[in-house]
């Protein structure tokens, strides 16, 4: 966790004790909702905060290109109706990545030959289609 945000940490690097202070980490970490990189400066002594991170893989029962709009199916038989595609998001723009997946998405589940999953990864109360896999 960088600045209350979800990170994955890339680099790490460590300075030495110096004439005032302890030595410190300067860590580079991507978010993994927005793939801003962030950057923090901590003293090495310190505990950092970690973040709970699952991945849910949902059939998608319905996908609109011009709301954003994703209907899954849970486990349990429920729809899950609180998500959108990748690229309609609050914070940001969307990533190369994230268009990619959202074509990809909408392509596989128009031709409607194979049962189409989206991947999900969650933390911090927020959820975001990562990934897709066809069946």
């Amino acid at each position: 966790m960088i600045k209350g945000r979800p990170c994955k940490c890339v680099e790490v690097s460590t300075s030495k004790t110096g004439k005032h202070g302890h030595a410190k980490a300067h860590i580079v970490a991507i978010d993994i909702f927005t793939g801003k990189k962030m950057e923090d400066l901590c003293p090495v002594s310190h505990n950092l905060e970690v973040p709970f991170v699952k991945r849910t893989e949902y059939q998608v029962l319905n996908a609109d290109s011009d709301t954003g709009e994703v209907s899954l199916l849970q486990e349990n038989g429920d729809t899950k109706d609180d998500l959108n595609l990748p690229c309609f998001i609050k914070i940001g723009e969307p990533t190369d990545e994230d268009k990619k997946i959202q074509s990809e998405l909408l392509d596989e589940f128009a031709k409607g030959e194979k049962s189409v999953f989206a991947i999900v990864q969650a933390a911090c109360g927020e959820e975001k289609i990562v990934g897709i896999k066809c069946v």
